[in-house]
């Protein structure tokens, strides 16, 4: 079973966001989160809140609490996809302007276990 989780918008260029994500992609949510804890990077804490978002979708779904360990959940799928550029523009010398573009992103998180539900009968 698996859940997903998906920021949309974050004022973030989607390259910076990358460099965080690759460190996660197929790890246990455990030590995802560990890395998110003690990354010096601002996508570190957008990520942290997505990946928490993920498994309590996935708690949900799955109708168990507090099982993250023990059915093995694991970052199966993350990426970064580009999102939206606000276009601004900044005074430069001899009456010229430069365009500053604020990149936006969407990142998905997909969570899924190792170890199969049993069926509570």
């Amino acid at each position: 079973m698996e859940a997903v989780a998906k920021l949309r918008n974050c004022p973030m260029s989607p390259r910076k966001m990358r460099l965080v994500v690759d460190n996660i992609r197929g790890k246990n949510v455990v030590d995802a989160l560990g890395i998110l804890k003690y990354t010096n990077k601002e996508a570190a804490v957008w990520l942290e809140k997505l990946v928490l978002s993920a498994i309590n979708n996935w708690e949900q779904k799955s109708g168990q609490t507090g099982a993250a360990d023990d059915f093995g959940l694991y970052i199966k799928t993350a990426f970064v996809d580009p999102g939206s550029i606000i276009y601004r523009f900044l005074p430069a010398p001899q009456g010229r302007a430069y365009r500053v573009r604020k990149r936006r992103n969407h990142v998905t998180i997909v969570v899924a276990n190792r170890v199969e539900l049993e069926e509570a009968e």
